[in-house]
């Protein structure tokens, strides 16, 4: 699971390019741009709902899983890092064609994978391509327009991990060639898309200093540091929490439901990040401490109620409800947690410091994504088991969401918040 909008960077003064004769039009790109940050954050969970069957298939241990997990991520952060900022200086379409083409290939190879060597392959390269295309993206929609594109820019990414993976459980547990058909779907989805950036006209003016681009930049201006330092147990809690989920979710819900449905096993990651897109949108218009207050509220809530549907007997209705009950308000935390924590920081800085402070923040988030999950896969094989991980997991979670909390009460009302976004 990730985000698509860590550094969007429109040109300063650049305006789009005139719209020739057989390009899109200016409207019909912008919803193109939006299908796509849909479709790559919903491959990203297309495996999901599988990691069972390839563990049943191929016979490996938790640990892989998590390490398939946890590789994504860090190919998301690298990707972001050092092609964040190339298509400000070589445009938004040349980005994006690549990235769209290499995310086609990728589902090629998720299809016609025979082992974890080719599944850890395949979900290197989807980081990558999913990094490479989301400064593109970001600041793509935001070129074609700005009130629309913010919204997009916080909802879709989590409505697209939501829809990919209750799609694929769908798909996995009612139609046939379940491993196949999920990524065959997709890469005729992602052929399509990438026709269509063919002939998506350029919303920037290139520049020189593609090559520079590449550095990976952080900065942290000192007017930054203390909400930063602040906001980073809420961005490893919610992101630690989305990690898990996306790794061993499904494995938790079969011991807990008693249930062997892949489709269960896709929800667990759909009543995460679908409730945390509903909440960005519901509270984007609310000030961002208070969403951030919230979210981490919900969060310790949503955990609780979770860890208490681990401790009833498994296999009943009462267990299986609780535990869907704290997805739901977890997923509440989810998304006010991120969006707020990012609201709460990224107007102090200025301007011209705001992509090193992104940068910053989101190295925490897809470590945070990452690293624990493995650790995660670690304590299941060698602790004791999903269960006892999962609860240590979710206090871990928990005291997180507190120490933010103790953060934003010791800190007050000092910090300046974004004005409520009305547009």
């Amino acid at each position: 699971m990730s985000s698509l909008t860590a550094a969007p960077r429109a040109t300063p003064g650049a305006a789009p390019a005139p719209v020739r004769p057989g390009r899109l039009s200016t409207g019909s790109a912008f919803y193109l741009q939006v299908s796509i940050l849909v479709f790559f954050l919903a491959g990203s969970s297309a495996p999901t709902p599988l990691y069972s069957t390839y563990q049943t298939e191929w016979g490996f241990s938790p640990i892989t899983v998590t390490v398939v997990f946890g590789v994504y991520a860090v190919a998301v952060l690298a990707a972001l890092l050092v092609f964040g900022s190339l298509s400000d200086h070589v445009g938004r379409r040349p980005v994006l064609l690549a990235a769209v083409v290499l995310q086609a290939v990728t589902m090629l190879v998720f299809a016609t994978a025979g082992g974890v060597p080719e599944l850890l392959l395949a979900r290197i390269v989807q980081g990558l391509s999913t990094g490479a295309a989301a400064g593109a993206l970001g600041a793509g929609m935001l070129d074609l327009s700005k009130a629309k594109g913010t919204i997009a820019n916080a909802v879709g990414p989590m409505a697209g991990t939501a829809s990919g993976a209750i799609g694929s459980g769908l798909l996995v547990q009612f139609l046939p060639a379940p491993t196949h058909l999920v990524y065959l779907v997709l890469f005729a989805i992602f052929v399509l898309q990438a026709i269509g950036v063919a002939l998506m006209p350029e919303s920037v003016t290139r520049k020189p200093g593609a090559l520079a681009s590449l550095r990976p930049r952080f900065g942290l201006p000192p007017v930054v540091r203390r909400p930063l330092l602040i906001g980073v147990p809420a961005l490893v809690a919610v992101w630690a929490l989305a990690g898990f989920y996306g790794s061993l979710g499904p494995t938790v819900v079969r011991l807990v439901t008693g249930s062997g449905s892949l489709l269960l096993g896709g929800l667990a990651l759909f009543a995460v990040a679908g409730t945390g897109g509903v909440s960005v949108l519901f509270l984007r218009t609310v000030p961002p401490r208070t969403v951030m207050l919230l979210g981490m509220v919900a969060l310790v809530a949503g955990v609780g109620v979770t860890l208490l549907a681990i401790s009833l007997p498994a296999g009943t209705a009462a267990s299986t409800a609780t535990l869907f009950a704290g997805m739901i308000v977890a997923g509440v935390g989810f998304g006010g947690g991120f969006q707020g924590a990012l609201r709460t920081v990224i107007p102090l800085a200025e301007p011209h410091e705001r992509a090193g402070v992104l940068s910053t923040a989101y190295v925490v988030c897809y470590l945070a994504m990452g690293l624990p999950a493995v650790v995660a896969g670690v304590l299941v094989v060698h602790g004791g088991g999903v269960l006892i991980t999962a609860r240590e997991y979710g206090v871990a979670i928990m005291v997180l969401a507190a120490l933010a909390l103790l953060g934003l009460a010791r800190q007050g009302r000092r910090t300046p918040a974004l004005a409520p976004d009305t547009r």
